[in-house]
């Protein structure tokens, strides 16, 4: 990073993520065109769990994050020591917070659902497929500690592809595993949730044994002087920084995931791509890139927000359009 120009770094880093954050965005779409052929039932219930989805991923990441940046800071003062505590903290805290989530969101989830619907097909259907992806919670959470452990140290690449194995990974087995296709049993929405489950558990499976093949900088060690209270201080503070920031897009991006799963249920799946991809890319990124040449990082996290903000509006008139039939009237 010292003697690299700029440009090229920049790229080297940055595009290996942005394919995989494209990657990533298939894991809703898939699970919500396969689960759309179960039932309209099932795919409502589904839109209405993604939410509460959303919201496990943005403690687990922004926690990670703020991790990130202290490892990475670290790093940069030649403090590999407390890198590898930071380190360490990271996977462990992360791990609680997914323990706590999973308690927390499988016990609440009826009472959820119930606030949107008082359909009870519904609503079992809904708790039933959180029951299997939160269980995974945990899983989830590590897994976005090794991945940003991996970025603290540069290995781009190397996260680019632990992502995208877990997201094809779901891929496949989502067919599978909903329909009971060859020797696999027919679960329906719980195939879904499974398949999703089984694609984050196979990401981690990767990182651990890249972890143990790799020599990268950052070592995770169990030890007396682990447990620094400074450390964990500083990755709370900077992950809360941009959970704060990020959170103000999360009322509005419902009716973006909604319009999805509708647009989907309906068979109009082009739609339904065009408004992931703008919220996964097409307007996040050059927004982020902008926004912190003013604000510097927390210009990224503004990046989120605003970028839900003008996907609702533009998904919302793509829902109108799509849907919207005229209705000849007869002459008498």
């Amino acid at each position: 990073m010292k003697t690299k120009p700029v440009l090229p770094l920049v790229l080297s880093m940055s595009l290996p993520m942005v394919l995989s954050m494209l990657v990533a965005s298939l894991y809703n779409i898939v699970d919500s065109y396969y689960v759309a052929k179960i039932s309209e039932d099932a795919m409502t219930a589904l839109s209405l769990v993604y939410p509460v989805q959303n919201l496990i991923n943005a403690v687990t990441i922004g926690f990670a994050i703020g991790a990130n940046a202290v490892i990475s800071y670290q790093l940069g003062a030649q403090d590999n020591r407390r890198a590898n505590a930071a380190a360490t903290q990271s996977v462990l805290y992360n791990a609680l917070h997914g323990l706590l989530l999973t308690v927390g969101c499988i016990g609440l989830m009826p009472w959820f659902l119930g606030l949107f619907t008082t359909d009870q097909p519904v609503i079992e259907l809904g708790v039933r497929y959180s029951r299997i992806a939160f269980a995974f919670s945990i899983f989830v959470a590590i897994a976005m500690s090794m991945e940003k452990i991996f970025q603290a140290a540069g290995k781009m690449m190397l996260t680019m592809f632990c992502m995208m194995s877990g997201c094809v990974a779901n891929i496949i087995l989502d067919p599978l595993l909903i329909f009971g296709w060859g020797p696999f049993p027919q679960m329906g929405i719980e195939g879904a949730a499974l398949a999703t489950g089984i694609g984050q558990v196979l990401s981690l499976i990767i990182y651990i044994i890249c972890y143990l093949v790799c020599r990268i900088p950052v070592r995770l060690y169990f030890a007396a002087d682990t447990f620094d209270p400074q450390l964990a201080k500083r990755m709370y503070a900077a992950g809360s920084t941009a959970l704060r920031v990020i959170s103000l897009g999360f009322v509005i991006s419902s009716l973006s995931i909604i319009s999805c799963g509708a647009l989907e249920g309906l068979g109009m799946g082009v739609p339904s791509l065009v408004i992931s991809l703008l919220r996964y890319a097409l307007l996040i990124l050059p927004l982020a890139f902008i926004l912190s040449r003013f604000t510097d990082a927390v210009g990224v996290w503004h990046a989120f927000w605003i970028t839900e903000v003008v996907t609702a509006g533009i998904a919302y008139f793509l829902y109108k359009k799509r849907t919207s039939f005229p209705i000849s009237s007869e002459k008498h």
